[in-house]
């Protein structure tokens, strides 16, 4: 069965490191890390991943910009997106993981390898 191509676009590297770490344990799972948004835009081309994680708060392209840019290529449009935020407080969601705000899906930082598995398989299941 082919895996699940994660593409994680996220300055804080240690972040990445731990999320790919974990994603990948069970073997579910392929993850590929940009470290600011441009890296990211450029890896979303090459890759045309199955899901793109996206930091929202990044020094120069931050996650709005990438999101656009994404929207503005016909080949990557269709990809989904879940924005990844520290900015709201896991408490602020309620006991949801995720919250859907104006048809963009945030995921509030900390989050759990459990938790994120579930959150990726929700969104792919309704891309299907």
């Amino acid at each position: 069965m082919a895996k699940i191509k994660v593409l994680l676009i996220d300055d804080e590297q240690d972040f990445c490191f731990f999320v790919k770490k974990n994603l990948e344990l069970n073997g579910e799972f392929e993850v590929v890390c940009a470290y600011n948004g441009e890296e990211g835009f450029a890896l979303a081309k090459e890759i045309s991943p199955d899901i793109i994680l996206l930091d929202i708060l990044m020094p120069g392209m931050d996650g709005g910009d990438v999101k656009a840019a994404l929207n503005a290529e016909p080949v990557m449009a269709h990809i989904p997106v879940a924005f990844l935020t520290a900015a709201v407080d896991k408490k602020d969601f309620g006991s949801a993981i995720m919250k859907e705000i104006r048809n963009h899906k945030f995921i509030a930082k900390p989050v759990s390898p459990e938790e994120l598995t579930k959150v990726i398989r929700q969104i792919l299941s309704e891309k299907a």
